[in-house]
């Protein structure tokens, strides 16, 4: 019984530890188009279709980092998208980047709910992609049909995995949404 109790203080002890270790460091950058202040197009009129759009010169790609792309109105449906960009891993791919968005106050976080992508090689692709550059279209929750927001949002990109060489380049968003 004495060593059952050991074992369990043993292992409340290693639990314990794992919470005390640190986070992993991140970043966030925020680009021009998704700083706080910048006006957002809300489009007048049910059905009518808006694009938000944000760049960012990317020169880390570091495990954790965030880039703050574009920002939604609030009510803002999203409908389509895409992810483009300089084929940033110059090495063997291993760059992995996922797009989602920024919890709002209303919506929690996801840091994939636009596309989970895995490894972006941006190596052409015959018929599809005939240039070397990153393009992905949205995906992820859009799957089901629009995915809407009832607060202003701010559409980013997290690395995952950093890039194998290289580790610089554009990326550039594209958000197609409407506001009924």
């Amino acid at each position: 019984m004495l060593k059952r109790i050991s074992v369990l203080f043993a292992a409340i002890g290693m639990a314990v530890a794992l919470l005390a270790l640190p986070a992993l460091a991140q970043t966030t950058f925020t680009a021009d188009r998704a700083a706080t202040g910048i006006p957002v197009f809300k489009p007048s009129g049910s059905g009518l279709v808006a694009i938000a759009h944000g760049k960012f010169d990317v020169a880390s790609t570091a495990d954790g980092n965030i880039f703050q792309l574009a920002r939604l109105p609030k009510g803002a449906c999203v409908v389509d998208g895409f992810l483009r960009g300089h084929k940033i891993d110059t090495g063997t791919p291993a760059l992995d980047m996922d797009v989602g968005w920024a919890a709002n106050g209303t919506e929690a976080a996801s840091t994939a709910g636009l596309g989970d992508f895995g490894i972006l090689h941006g190596d052409p692709v015959s018929g599809i992609q005939p240039e070397t550059i990153i393009y992905y279209p949205l995906g992820g929750s859009l799957k089901d049909g629009p995915v809407c927001f009832s607060a202003e949002t701010i559409i980013q990109v997290e690395s995952n995995t950093a890039a194998n060489a290289g580790g610089n380049g554009t990326l550039t968003i594209g958000v197609y949404y409407y506001v009924p």
